[in-house]
């Protein structure tokens, strides 16, 4: 993957659309990413699978930009307090959305510029959430509901 940069986030494919869970360390990127998966086994997603967790290649790729987990870390998943577990992957997924944990900056109702980063060239929508925030009923609202025209 040479063309590919490196990036400390983890990945699941949530339908057909991978969520990108970038923030600092400790910030639980693999305790969504995990709470994610158990989301659709529970039902309350269509589907969800393990990308990547902890480092992840993104590249560009005809205007997507594509997910892979690190070949030594595929298929495996942190999962606090059991150690390092082994799950189903997927190998390679477009992404759709970027979650941002443990972000200062998160505001109540984000400006539009807030809403979508840009990585490798490619904008991508984007949630910031606050420290502190549990974030995946942020991110199963983002992922069930649309956005309404501010």
């Amino acid at each position: 993957m040479p063309d590919s940069s490196t990036i400390h986030a983890s990945a699941v494919l949530v339908g057909a659309k991978a969520v990108l869970i970038r923030g600092p360390s400790g910030s639980g990127k693999s305790r969504l990413a995990f709470d994610l998966i158990e989301a659709a086994a529970r039902g309350a997603l269509p589907f969800a699978r393990l990308v990547a967790d902890d480092r992840a290649y993104v590249e560009a790729r005809d205007g997507r930009l594509l997910v892979r987990p690190a070949p030594q870390l595929a298929g495996l998943i942190e999962i606090r307090g059991l150690g390092i577990r082994r799950l189903v992957f997927e190998p390679v997924a477009t992404v759709g959305l970027v979650i941002d944990l443990g972000d200062p900056n998160s505001m109540r109702i984000p400006a539009n510029a807030d809403r979508e980063t840009t990585l490798e060239g490619v904008l991508i929508p984007r949630l910031s959430v606050a420290p502190g925030v549990d974030a995946l009923p942020l991110v199963l609202a983002a992922l069930r509901t649309a956005a309404t025209v501010d």
